[in-house]
């Protein structure tokens, strides 16, 4: 193996393979050092095994803690053992590691019968969720201060299928007080909503003095959805992108407080996001006819995203970019979005409200990477 074919990902001790195989796609290595041996090896795929960044931190993670413990139990046996006892003359570092190995086996229970990556996943959403604890209060904090204030909030979700604007908006929503805000998803119009105003029926569902409404999917799907599936006329399309940027300018100079939030995901990652709705019972009611398309119109969607986000960004009611490939980082960017939308009172110093950069993305540093790749 050759580490010159190989180029450094932003993690320390994880390789990615410069050149694509046509099948399998790219390799992912592991390498580093320990206890001056170097170690080194092959993770896997992205394209054969799945295999995204995220995992393959998860597999270098295990393969090291493996090197580890092996490493000790190598120590140990060369120092004498007290009979029948768990203490290991010399050998404190293992006799740690053997009671907290008992206390995890006290907490996992009979974990040989899950599937090991089904394990995993569900200790890091444990992890996950207590990270973002902290924000939902913060959460719960801004939304008091707007009902005391009676200001309004909309924040929009947009993105493509599967890229996980539902996860988001419950995430946000868990703990926040359901009086005082609403969820909105609009399907089709009816024959009525066609003939009226084409804000109309959002404008209905907008909120009152003191309330939140996020709307998943919203207005927008005139700019992406309805052009691309001819939902809507080219003159419809064109008079929508030439009038929402002074709707929304109009909104926000009322003092409605306007948040439009794009989940960013990649195309690898939403076709195997497909793959487990299709493959999982649990998921199946998610896939739609819509989404076998998603894919196969990936380039159109692309060139109307493009065109989107160019037209109708603006400084009164700018979009924010959230890559959502890893979900809970999508999560976690898209709260403190709205968190440093409102100077709220209470506001918690002590956690970090600074943007990640490899997350929380600008609208110009995205449509220069879709000039240079339609991958997003």
């Amino acid at each position: 193996m050759n580490l010159s074919d190989f180029e450094k990902t932003n993690h320390s001790g994880l390789y990615i393979s410069k050149a694509s195989h046509p099948t399998f796609g790219k390799k992912y290595i592991a390498r580093f050092q320990y206890e001056r041996k170097r170690y080194v090896k092959v993770l896997g795929y992205t394209r054969k095994d799945n295999l995204t960044k995220k995992s393959a931190l998860d597999l270098m993670q295990k393969f090291k803690d493996s090197i580890v413990i092996k490493e000790e139990i190598i120590e140990a046996k060369t120092k004498k053992i007290v009979p029948e006892t768990t203490e290991y003359i010399g050998n404190e570092q293992l006799s740690k590691l053997i009671k907290e190995n008992e206390e995890l086996l006290s907490i996992l229970g009979d974990y040989k019968k899950l599937d090991i990556d089904v394990l995993n996943e569900g200790v890091q959403k444990i992890y996950d969720l207590e990270e973002l604890k902290k924000y939902q209060i913060e959460l719960i904090k801004l939304q008091n201060f707007l009902e005391s204030n009676s200001q309004r909030m909309i924040i929009i979700f947009e993105g493509r299928d599967a890229s996980g604007k539902g996860g988001a908006i419950r995430r946000m929503t868990r703990y926040m007080n359901n009086k005082h805000y609403r969820i909105v998803a609009l399907g089709k119009p009816t024959e009525t909503q066609r003939t009226q105003w084409f804000f109309q029926r959002y404008v209905e569902r907008f909120p009152t003095g003191g309330e939140i409404v996020l709307f998943d999917r919203s207005w927008y799907n005139r700019a992406m959805v309805e052009p691309i599936f001819g939902f809507c006329t080219k003159e419809e399309h064109e008079i929508f992108m030439e009038d929402v940027v002074n709707f929304e300018q109009d909104l926000v100079r009322q003092g409605m407080i306007l948040i439009k939030l794009y989940f960013s995901v990649s195309k690898e990652e939403q076709k195997r996001r497909f793959d487990r709705r299709i493959q999982d019972p649990l998921r199946q009611w998610k896939f739609s006819e819509v989404d076998m398309q998603a894919q196969d119109l990936w380039d159109e969607f692309s060139e109307k995203k493009y065109e989107m986000l160019r037209r109708t960004t603006s400084r009164s009611a700018p979009w924010h970019i959230v890559r959502s490939d890893d979900k809970h980082k999508a999560r976690l960017e898209a709260i403190k979005v709205i968190l440093n939308s409102v100077d709220y009172d209470g506001r918690n110093y002590s956690l970090d409200y600074e943007p990640n950069e490899e997350v929380n993305i600008s609208v110009q540093r995205e449509l220069l990477q879709m000039r240079k790749s339609k991958n997003y």
